[in-house]
């Protein structure tokens, strides 16, 4: 379960540094998309139950673009200076859920940095 969270995870990544590079315009929706994608194409996108990330500002939730094509569908565009979270998860009822967060900054209209780093590879029980 993790393997698949953290490739969504890094597939939303790599979705948003490609369209930086490339010059494409990238909303909060579209972002969604890449990261559900993975999880429903593994056969989990009904135990994927929240929006893959959201606005990061000041008090934590920001104003700008959601990472959201479940709740709000945010068709927002996200902007250079703004900084959003990228958390898919799957929760097995009554059994775990996996989710892996990590935070990118949108430093110009051709580049993101990825805060955290290293990121997550493999999984740590905060449980047992």
């Amino acid at each position: 379960i993790f393997n698949i969270v953290r490739e969504a995870r890094d597939a939303a990544v790599a979705y948003v540094q490609k369209s930086l590079r490339e010059g494409k315009t990238i909303t909060g929706a579209s972002v969604d998309d890449v990261s559900r994608g993975v999880i429903t194409r593994a056969g989990y996108g009904k135990e994927f139950l929240h929006r893959t990330g959201h606005s990061i500002g000041e008090e934590v939730h920001g104003n700008g673009a959601n990472i959201d094509d479940l709740e709000t569908q945010d068709s927002r565009t996200i902007i250079p200076r703004t900084c959003f979270s990228i958390e898919p998860g799957i929760y097995l009822e009554g059994k775990f859920g996996v989710r892996s967060e990590i935070d990118v900054y949108i430093v110009s209209d051709r580049e993101a940095v990825v805060t955290g780093q290293p990121i997550q590879t493999e999984i740590i029980a905060i449980l047992k």
